[in-house]
């Protein structure tokens, strides 16, 4: 007698689909566009996963302020958060898949300020606009500039009006991001420059460090997978880039 065995849809261990993706408005690798997250980062979790036969979709992925993701993950198992900035401090704190791309995080400044800083506690002369629990804030602090000189918010948009308005006198956030949401705010970008760069690195899917690791290790083969080139030398990963 013949016996056949009839698999499920998926299985609720170990898999991509049953976990919760937390993230922020982080233009353009994560935001809402007419109330749908989008994003390169959110199109390349997508992609990555479904090259592993466990498709996430958008209803697992919760956009909120990057304190409450950050902190959400970090106290929820089966949870990940992105974009999340790979450093030091960060580094025994979750598991990591990527990198997703590179980043550079700044210190803006009005160009009419004529601001310069040569050295991280230069800073603490003035009044910094920070995102809680951002890396910008963290990368200060490392750097030993004092908490008391830094003003945290919620909201890129919030910093970016108060740096206008000369209520902060420096903003620090990811360059690239920090001049989109200007953008949104109806902010012109060149009237902000770059006084000073804080750091450099790369940005990563960030897993809650009691997550299992085989879930870990489905979604950095299907990242590497979608970056991997095709005889013309372009691959999924480099046209979903293309597209932001």
């Amino acid at each position: 007698m013949t016996y056949f065995v009839v698999s499920p849809a998926f299985s609720s261990d170990n898999d991509l689909r049953e976990l919760s993706f937390y993230t922020e408005s982080y233009p353009p690798a994560n935001y809402l566009v007419d109330n749908k997250i989008t994003g390169y980062s959110v199109d390349i979790l997508l992609a990555a996963s479904a090259l592993v036969g466990e498709p996430v979709t958008l209803s697992q992925i919760t956009l909120q302020p990057w304190a409450r993701s950050y902190r959400t993950v970090l106290t929820h198992g089966d949870s990940v958060l992105f974009s999340t900035t790979r450093s030091n401090h960060r580094e025994e704190l979750f598991n990591w898949v990527g990198p997703i791309v590179d980043i550079k995080v700044v210190v803006l400044a009005r160009r009419d300020a004529n601001v310069k800083i040569d050295d991280p506690l230069d800073m603490a002369n003035y009044r910094i606009g920070v995102i809680r629990d951002d890396i910008g804030e963290q990368s200060l602090l490392s750097l030993g500039v004092p908490r008391d000189s830094m003003q945290e918010a919620s909201y890129v948009t919030v910093l970016a009006e108060q740096l206008m308005k000369k209520r902060i006198d420096l903003l620090v956030y990811s360059e690239r991001a920090a001049y989109w949401w200007a953008r949104q705010a109806g902010i012109d970008p060149d009237l902000f420059e770059a006084v000073y760069v804080v750091q450099e690195g790369q940005v990563y899917f960030a897993f809650n460090r009691e997550t299992d690791k085989s879930v870990v290790e489905k979604l950095q083969r299907g990242l590497d997978m979608l970056k991997k080139k095709d005889e013309s030398g372009n691959s999924r990963y480099d046209e979903i880039l293309e597209k932001y």
